[in-house]
């Protein structure tokens, strides 16, 4: 169950960060600019995260399994696409097509995952831990399997290595029991879902787009006045909703708003400064792709030992001390950053790659955990899906704004990655006050309740 589930898991978020160490070469053979290859990585993350509901609900209402599977063979398809892309809009549209393969993966593997857990807390929180150590191993040895790849059989070959894992988590995927179909779940709320659609991508593309055609430019401002509309339009249709795909239920008497931000602040950050480094590795500091990909090592090792340690101690002290440690030291290695600049070595990095990936390796699988056993079981697919929903907003609107800081040119790098730094090491300290203030749990029980 967790081998097939954490799989499911593990191509999603590769494919999240595995693509960031091939950007310079895409831009070369494609002739693409950064507002472009922010799309590569942004389409991706705006499918994901926009779909991310309606997958969660569908799981709760028809069962799981089924859409675990359908999400693996889009993911291949998908990925076919990339690797076949001939222009940069071919490639930013098959990456789209990925992230719905991956907003079905997600929720529904998590789900699957709850369900095995039964009410057993300490069984939720190991078994998490270990999903979350997979995932997270997969974000961090990301940028050292595309620098592998790209180094040995191009560019086209990182989405093309995703088939052969795909296959494997079909056969693995048909021998996991479903979870209970709840004939009381949610019907689909295309209006909700409309909206959602349209207020990210308006928020989204302005940000991106604000840097090559100027703020005052009609397709920036469109896009800010469909996200501002869009989202506030959103609220009040889901408050509405006769079946939203938010029900209000689940936030009554749960700490989900700040474990929803946290988890927002997390991928915002991480994915943001990600972004940056790999062109500050490549295009600043003159690394080939397979030198960036083994540079990014201790990201990974730091990453798998933290989500175990926090599955651990998530089942002992509860989820709040592992998202504030987890928070605070993250907090650290960013600001580490700010020590970087256009000559510095590698022995410069080796800290903050340590701190970054062990602060978010302890609070993610606290804070996923703690989000599970908050609501009921029968929407266990719909909090998944809203946690992960926020979360690759959150990363989306990491590389936007971030990548923005970074210019048109290389000069403007070191500026762009301090900035995103400092931003990053404050945001991070903001929500470790969250997790703080609004997550209380009894040790060993890792059920959160909004502190009075």
């Amino acid at each position: 169950m967790i081998a097939a589930t954490s799989l499911g898991f593990v191509v999603v978020q590769l494919d999240v960060t595995v693509v960031n160490v091939a950007l310079p070469r895409i831009a070369t053979e494609l002739h693409a600019g950064v507002e472009v290859l922010q799309w590569v990585v942004d389409a991706y993350a705006l499918a994901f995260a926009v779909l991310l509901l309606s997958a969660g609900s569908l799981g709760d209402r028809f069962g799981s399994k089924r859409l675990f599977m359908f999400g693996f063979a889009l993911f291949a398809v998908a990925s076919i696409a990339c690797g076949l892309a001939p222009t940069g809009a071919a490639l930013i549209a098959g990456r789209a097509i990925q992230g719905v393969g991956a907003a079905l993966l997600v929720p529904t593997s998590l789900a699957l995952l709850n369900h095995a857990a039964g009410h057993d807390d300490k069984v939720r929180a190991r078994s998490v831990g270990l999903w979350t150590a997979a995932s997270g191993a997969a974000i961090a040895a990301g940028p050292l399997v595309g620098g592998l790849l790209l180094g040995t059989l191009g560019w086209r070959s990182i989405f093309l290595v995703n088939i052969p894992i795909c296959a494997i988590g079909l056969v693995m995927a048909a021998r996991v029991p479903d979870t209970v179909k709840h004939a009381d779940a949610r019907r689909l709320d295309p209006r909700g879902q409309a909206l959602a659609i349209l207020a990210l991508t308006g928020l989204i593309g302005a940000v991106i787009e604000a840097r090559p055609l100027g703020a005052t430019h009609p397709i920036v401002l469109v896009g800010g006045a469909l996200a501002i509309v869009c989202g506030w339009g959103f609220v009040v249709a889901e408050r509405r909703s006769h079946s939203p795909m938010v029900p209000p239920e689940m936030f009554r008497g749960a700490a989900l708003t700040p474990l929803i931000a946290f988890g927002t602040i997390v991928n915002l950050t991480y994915y943001g400064i990600i972004f940056i480094i790999s062109l500050y590795l490549q295009q600043l500091l003159g690394y080939s792709a397979i030198q960036a990909g083994v540079a990014y090592l201790p990201l990974t090792a730091t990453f798998i030992v933290a989500n175990l340690v926090s599955g651990w101690l998530t089942g002992r002290a509860g989820p709040r001390t592992p998202m504030v440690i987890g928070a605070i030291v993250g907090a650290t290695g960013f600001a580490l950053l700010l020590l970087l600049g256009a000559t510095s070595r590698y022995s410069s990095m080796i800290v903050a790659f340590i701190l970054i990936p062990g602060g978010m390796g302890l609070a993610v699988p606290a804070m996923t955990t703690a989000t599970l056993a908050a609501v009921d079981r029968k929407w266990a697919g719909t909090v998944a899906a809203l946690l992960n929903t926020a979360r690759q907003a959150g990363g989306a609107i990491g590389v936007a704004i971030f990548g923005a800081l970074v210019g048109r040119g290389r000069e403007h790098i070191v500026g762009g990655l301090h900035a995103s730094s400092v931003a990053s090491s404050a945001l991070l300290l903001g929500a470790a006050m969250l997790a703080w203030l609004g997550v209380k749990s009894a040790p060993g029980s890792g059920r959160p309740a909004t502190k009075a």
